[in-house]
């Protein structure tokens, strides 16, 4: 027979108390990945401070080595720094936060990562956390030694002062914790690795617990895109959800409180949607019961909306992917640089998401190991469950072997020389776990995934047969322009005569314009070089769109003469590892007669909206 409690042995828990004691939910579950996790929640809030004010990241990581595997881990930005008064709250209490409420896509949302990081070290070291703070309206920095109280949820602080610190604004957080120091898969360093491919705008100093530094340069100074913060869209609310909301609206009646309340939803819409659940739309939103709002939810569900808007989203962006990528990968000397590609906005449980994909492939890397696949969540590298994740399923899920990869029965992940980065990124993705360390299995989320990568892997068994074709175009164009001239040369010699100008017989018989790259190297420096070459009868006009593994070049060519050519260099030097090669793309004249460039597609980049059914 049961015993039943007393009643005095029932006791509240706070939330911290809760987290200290299973702090393995929030992914501090070994001494290895609760260091990894510590600087992760450190880099991510400083990239998303400063992404929301425009400023371009400087970023400092630097690992200090303590007796019995205790580690000092100290993260130091150039973000807008912190007010001082609510500094205790930010760091001393789980749970606060300012982007929870907010319907965007940040990378941190619920404010857990970093207090929970403090958390972890003050119950694994006794030490507390080390915090200083300056905002650029501010003459003086200020410096925080606190700890977290987890009876009460808030902030146990033991030092606010004042100091003089030599920055104009930022923040530096130092945590003291146990915790294991390890290098290759799932350490700290291919977090930051990963890290700066999809932040090429980031500079990063990393100090490692033996004092060796390794700077991450920044490739692009340009700030990254910030989303907007939007109201929840009408088909995504709960039953719940929208019974609270009555209760706490400042509008006065239901008809105002669903047109301003949720985005996309205009009077006339609101109208419709109360008439189908037979509410008056002039009632108290106070008064609205349980029956009432299930009437509401079905109204809802059955009238056609439009679909939220795509403001809450912040992408890498197609920039972003190929400079990172370039400058990161670019050691493995690939002999392909995919031009990224960005899916249609869809829309899961009323939310909209979209999924970014780029790839490198050939060169050094191993093809007899399996594609690597690195996995991005609203900008975060995922390192960990990736068996668990919607990534890795929607990959294996694709038969490899119709893409020319070789793959094991058609299922799992293939086997080749290439790394495939995957970005899904939305303001709710919804993970399999509070640690956000893998997306969980949508089937909506992994069609999607498929469709992208799809599309970028086609990129590749097209650059195959144009690099096949170009190899053709350049045995014809050495006919033409080499063998032609030798031939008429030797027949000069023959019969005593002078050499004839051969260009205009080498137009006749070629009657092709020739678009090539030849790359060049003299005194250490390396530069491309793009030809235009007008081998028919009459002056040519075209646009001709060169597409560079960093970046994008248009050019205008306008009465270009018969046997005339066109050239544009280009400075390889910047670039490290090795070079892929450019792509051309032209419009603007015949195709028929260009060899060497393709027609600027007519969906250049993928643009678009769509809604999936739920």
């Amino acid at each position: 027979m049961a015993v039943k409690p007393k009643k005095d042995e029932y006791k509240q828990v706070s939330v911290s108390e809760f987290f200290e004691k299973n702090r393995h939910i929030l992914g501090f579950d070994s001494a290895q990945k609760s260091l990894f996790m510590i600087v992760k929640e450190a880099v991510d809030n400083s990239l998303d401070a400063c992404e929301e004010r425009g400023i371009l990241p400087e970023i400092s990581v630097r690992i200090e080595r303590k007796p019995n595997d205790i580690f000092r881990i100290t993260v130091e930005d150039n973000g807008p720094g912190i007010e001082r008064t609510i500094v205790p709250r930010v760091f001393g209490q789980l749970l606060y936060g300012s982007r929870f409420h907010v319907l965007r896509q940040t990378r941190g949302q619920q404010g857990l990562g970093i207090t929970a990081s403090i958390l972890y070290g003050q119950s694994t070291s006794g030490e507390p956390c080390e915090i200083i703070t300056k905002r650029a309206q501010d003459e003086v920095a200020f410096h925080f030694i606190l700890g977290i109280d987890v009876r009460t949820n808030t902030a146990d602080l033991k030092v606010e002062e004042p100091v003089i610190w030599d920055r104009e604004s930022g923040t530096s957080i130092a945590i003291t914790a146990k915790g294991r120091y390890v290098t290759g898969k799932q350490s700290i360093m291919e977090y930051l690795k990963e890290v700066a491919v999809v932040n090429p705008n980031a500079r990063i100093h990393f100090t490692d617990p033996d004092g060796k530094s390794l700077v991450f340069e920044r490739s692009i100074e340009e700030p990254a895109k910030p989303s907007k913060a939007t109201k929840p869209h009408p088909y995504g609310i709960e039953l719940g959800e929208l019974l609270s909301l009555s209760q706490i609206t400042e509008s006065t009646t239901l008809l105002k409180m669903l047109s301003s309340e949720f985005s996309r939803l205009s009077d006339n819409s609101a109208s419709e949607i109360l008439a189908k659940a037979g509410i008056d739309p002039e009632m108290n939103p106070r008064d609205l019961a349980k029956d009432g709002a299930n009437a509401i939810m079905e109204a809802i569900a059955n009238t056609k909306l439009m679909p939220p808007t795509a403001e809450s989203l912040s992408p890498i962006s197609e920039q972003f992917i190929r400079l990172g990528m370039l400058s990161v990968y670019g050691e493995e000397r690939p002999s392909f640089f995919g031009k990224p590609v960005s899916g249609k906005v869809r829309i899961y449980k009323g939310n909209p998401f979209s999924v970014e994909v780029g790839m490198v492939y050939g060169g050094d890397l191993p093809s007899e190991q399996p594609v690597r696949i690195v996995r991005y969540a609203n900008k975060v590298p995922l390192l960990f469950q990736p068996g668990s994740c919607a990534i890795t399923q929607a990959v294996s899920d694709i038969d490899w072997r119709q893409l020319g990869f070789d793959q094991k029965q058609g299922k799992g992940v293939p086997y080749g020389p290439a790394i495939i980065l995957v970005h899904v990124h939305g303001p709710r993705i919804p993970y399999i776990s509070e640690s956000k360390e893998a997306i969980a299995p949508i089937e909506e989320i992994m069609d999607e995934i498929r469709n992208v990568i799809r599309i970028e892997v086609r990129q590749l068994r097209k650059f195959n047969s144009r690099a096949e074709r170009n190899k053709k175009i350049g045995e014809k164009f050495n006919l033409v322009s080499v063998v032609v001239p030798e031939i008429a040369k030797k027949s000069a010699e023959i019969l005593s005569m002078e050499i004839p100008d051969c260009k205009m017989v080498i137009s006749r018989i070629a009657n092709v314009v020739f678009v090539r790259e030849d790359i060049a190297g003299e005194n250490g420096r390396k530069t491309s070089r793009t030809s235009v070459v007008n081998y028919t009868m009459e002056n040519i006009s075209m646009n001709l769109k060169i597409v560079y593994p960093f970046g994008e070049k248009d050019l205008e060519i306008r009465d270009l003469p018969p046997s005339e050519s066109f050239t544009y260099d280009q400075d390889l030097d910047k670039i490290a590892g090795g070079y892929s090669g450019a792509e051309f793309y032209f419009t603007g004249i015949n195709p028929v007669y260009v060899q060497g460039a393709e027609e600027l597609p007519a969906d250049w980049g993928l643009k678009g909206v769509e809604t999936v059914e739920e």
